[in-house]
């Protein structure tokens, strides 16, 4: 196995960062002079592009991004998922400019037939009959866990280590070593300890999960079927079986996160893999770049919810907490038909999953050639490698095999070569418009890079 020299690294990220300050001036000049904005960007998270600055977008279309500098890209992060229908979709594009303009009336607090088509089809994809909109996939999951309190009547929510579910307080937690929940390193100012309101557990790991819900306070288990955004930690087999098993012999709900796996296929990792869930949510992807999440129940589930509301324990309806005036409008669900309708049909997934598989292919020919202690995990159109061999199998795996210097290392050299991964992690996923030669690219990309490093 390889060992990396540090200090060749250190030398090859020097290159690389004056190489990214010198071709692109214009992106480094308006960072300099955003002066109004927290942190000097839109949202603070968008400072985690290599560099000291970031990229400033110009146009994208398809799976090309243009900078500011008048550089193009081909674009393996898409909004890390938000764009996994390209960048403005034909049929997505000219069903949002029907609404605004032809038809009018972005958002009116009234439903719209494109609502119920939208819910209909959530349905065939994913089997949960009933459905509710959001803005976001972390509010889908912020009003979804309110609903599963409200179902079981009790208190808590089950996480993994180092899982993802958007920025909802409860999900920010990890096992401690005493068996007591503990707020995730870097979590920003949680309102109370996270072991008032959750229980965490060790992904891969049953014995875990059912010490955590023998306590019998247990709402809801949440989690994706493979945890993302600490690379892609794919479930052993009878894992996601073992969690239906267990939530139903101790009287907690199975909430499924499909915001991220839905790269698994049409159906995601749902239908693909069998699974059971009694609460589903998704967001990102499904509004083709137009702000779009849902939440989907069981008929189950909504009878326990009315049992309660008709006994005045809630009010859904009005001061809840559960909704938003924006949500469900009517520009997101007609994006949402068009996306999911004419976009992200069974076609383009099969198309998406055969480049993944080949992106796959050539990373690993590269790790191979070089005996390079990395791994590549692959996911549908998706696909991440991590800096440890062999594949991580829990959160907590994933976590210690970050290393920022190669990371900043990996971006930056193939951001100066054309490609763009998902800032946040090094993930690559394909859209309906990639192309296979795009694929290839990278393939001679990545042995250039990992080759000057382990050469």
């Amino acid at each position: 196995m390889a060992d990396i020299d540090r200090s060749r690294l250190a030398a090859l990220l020097a290159e690389e960062q004056a190489t990214y300050a010198a071709q692109h001036p214009r992106s480094r000049a308006l960072f300099g002079e955003a002066r109004n904005l927290f942190g000097k960007v839109p949202m603070t998270w968008m400072n985690k592009w290599s560099g000291g600055f970031p990229l400033y977008l110009e146009s994208a279309h398809g799976n090309r991004i243009t900078d500011v500098d008048g550089h193009t890209y081909i674009d393996f992060a898409l909004g890390d998922t938000g764009a996994m229908a390209g960048h403005s979709p034909a049929a997505t594009a000219a069903a949002v400019a029907r609404r605004m303009s032809e038809l009018g009336g972005i958002t009116t607090m009234l439903p719209s037939e494109d609502a119920q088509w939208v819910g209909a089809h959530l349905t065939e994809r994913f089997g949960m009959p009933l459905w509710s909109y959001t803005l976001t996939a972390t509010d889908a999951n912020r009003w979804a866990i309110r609903l599963a309190r409200l179902a079981t009547g009790k208190p808590k929510i089950l996480v993994f280590g180092y899982c993802y579910h958007g920025s909802v307080d409860e999900t920010f937690a990890i096992p401690g070593p005493d068996g007591k929940t503990e707020s995730r390193p870097g979590n920003v100012a949680p309102p109370v300890e996270l072991s008032l309101t959750t229980r965490a557990a060790t992904w891969n790991d049953l014995a875990s999960v059912e010490r955590e819900l023998a306590h019998g306070d247990v709402a809801a288990i949440l989690t994706e079927p493979a945890l993302t955004n600490i690379g892609i930690v794919l479930p052993e087999p009878g894992f996601m079986e073992g969690l239906r098993e267990l939530a139903t012999r101790y009287g907690a709900l199975l909430m499924i996160d499909e915001t991220h796996t839905f790269s698994a296929g049409w159906g995601g990792a749902t239908k693909a893999w069998g699974l059971q869930p009694d609460l589903f949510v998704i967001g990102k992807s499904i509004g083709g770049g137009i702000p779009s999440g849902a939440y989907g129940i069981t008929e189950a589930v909504a009878e326990a919810v009315t049992r309660h509301t008709s006994a005045g324990d809630a009010d859904i309806v009005d001061v809840g907490g559960v909704g938003g005036t924006l949500a469900g409008n009517a520009l997101s669900t007609a994006a949402m038909r068009a996306t999911l309708g004419e976009v992200l049909t069974p076609q383009a997934f099969e198309h998406m999953i055969d480049l993944a598989t080949e992106f796959t292919r050539g990373v690993q020919q590269t790790l191979d050639e070089f005996d390079v202690p990395w791994s590549i995990s692959q996911l549908g159109a998706r696909a991440e490698y991590r800096f440890g061999r062999p594949a991580p199998r829990t959160g907590e795996e994933a976590a210690a095999a970050h290393d920022e210097d190669i990371d900043a290392y990996m971006h930056l050299a193939m951001c100066n070569r054309g490609i763009l991964m998902t800032p946040f992690h090094n993930m690559a996923l394909m859209c309906p418009d990639t192309p296979r030669e795009d694929v290839d690219r990278h393939t001679v990309l990545f042995r250039e890079v990992v080759g000057a490093l382990y050469a």
